[in-house]
């Protein structure tokens, strides 16, 4: 009984430095949302903080609320990226725990 609680708290421990480590790299990873086929870009950390955007010159027009939905789809679309990454890179984590299916951490 104390070697196997002994092994599962190492574990526990293991599993602690492997998502700071995760959590880190997730924090300095940027992914690039795009929209209307790339002319407009965002590029997000994986804190979801914006680091650039980038609108193709041909977009510079008149059309001002087409810009606004464009910019908003393409960060939209680097959101969905980072959460998809997080959810993969914690997701291997986790699996050799036991927990029930679909059962989300608080991260």
């Amino acid at each position: 009984m104390k070697g196997e609680l002994g092994k599962l708290m190492q574990q526990a421990q293991k599993m602690q430095e492997q998502m700071q480590e995760a959590q880190q790299e997730m924090a300095n990873m940027e992914v690039e949302g795009a929209a209307g086929g790339g002319m407009v870009k965002v590029t997000m950390t994986g804190k979801h903080e914006v680091r650039r955007v980038a609108i193709d010159d041909s977009l510079m027009g008149d059309d001002r609320e087409m810009l606004e939905d464009l910019i908003t789809a393409a960060m939209n679309d680097a959101v969905q990226k980072v959460e998809a990454e997080q959810q993969e890179r914690f997701s291997g984590m986790t699996s050799g725990l036991g927990l029930p299916e679909g059962f989300k951490m608080p991260f």
